[in-house]
């Protein structure tokens, strides 16, 4: 029992989660949505861009694009971060004067998802049956805009699932921006959760920034279900058009008996 009471009171103190939540709040959660956004709307636009390269007809373009997707999926993320983010920082703060890591952590973060986005993108473009393609061409449509046109969508439209699933897994690897040093108005939620941990000596911290993790990643989750469930099983008919077949068979019916 008192294993379990030293057990609540280290990761399930309230009063340590009360002080913390207002900061949460107010600065853990904007900064968090802000570096999972941004890095998840440039690692789109790379990603599909990597995906192009993929299947490109050009050798040289699907050498880069492959080079590319292994060594940024391969290195740990932490990795990734600190080596741009304190790699090219001081050259970054030189030109520019920029003294937030923030721009740094987003250049990381969106090089890491664009190389898991590339081959979410990639697999969805290619299972995209060879006769929508052919269909394509054989319409007049040249090479290019059958692929932006035709097949690119219907690829994305596949993958639409997987790419939710890799948006949260940026907003948790957004966490590792703190290893960048962040000021006290920049801190994202691990950064405050750590913070309190170490001003109080107290795991709770760590709970309740992990309590707004859960409260944007579950409806996340649930939306990956539903969009895989409507793209399975397609639109639910309303009330009129399921009376649509029952009236045609009505007026059928009546011609026969006639």
């Amino acid at each position: 029992m008192d294993y379990l009471a030293n057990l609540g009171d280290t990761f399930f103190n309230w009063t340590v989660i009360g002080e913390v939540l207002p900061s949460l709040f107010t600065v853990g959660l904007p900064n968090t949505l802000v570096l999972a956004l941004s890095s998840g709307i440039i690692g789109t636009v790379l990603g599909m861009l990597l995906a192009l390269m993929g299947i490109a007809r050009n050798p040289v373009a699907r050498w880069i694009a492959r080079v590319y997707t292994d060594v940024f999926r391969g290195l740990p993320a932490i990795l990734t971060i600190l080596a741009i983010g304190l790699g090219f920082g001081p050259i970054v703060r030189e030109l520019t004067g920029i003294t937030s890591p923030y721009p740094m952590g987003v250049a990381a973060l969106s090089l890491i998802s664009a190389a898991y986005i590339g081959e979410i993108f990639r697999s969805g473009i290619q299972s995209v049956e060879k006769g929508q393609l052919e269909a394509a061409r054989a319409l007049g449509f040249a090479y290019g805009p059958s692929m932006r046109l035709i097949v690119v969508p219907q690829g994305v439209r596949r993958v639409l699932p997987a790419l939710v699933n890799q948006f949260i897994a940026l907003i948790k690897d957004s966490s590792l921006v703190f290893t960048l040093g962040l000021l006290s108005s920049e801190r994202e939620l691990f950064q405050i959760g750590q913070d309190e941990a170490a001003r109080t000596g107290n795991l709770s911290g760590y709970v309740a920034a992990g309590i707004f993790y859960l409260v944007m990643t579950i409806p996340l989750t649930h939306l990956v279900n539903w969009i895989d469930a409507r793209l399975r099983t397609g639109r639910a008919k309303s009330r009129a058009e399921r009376a649509e077949p029952d009236e045609a068979a009505a007026v059928v019916g009546k011609g026969a008996q006639a």
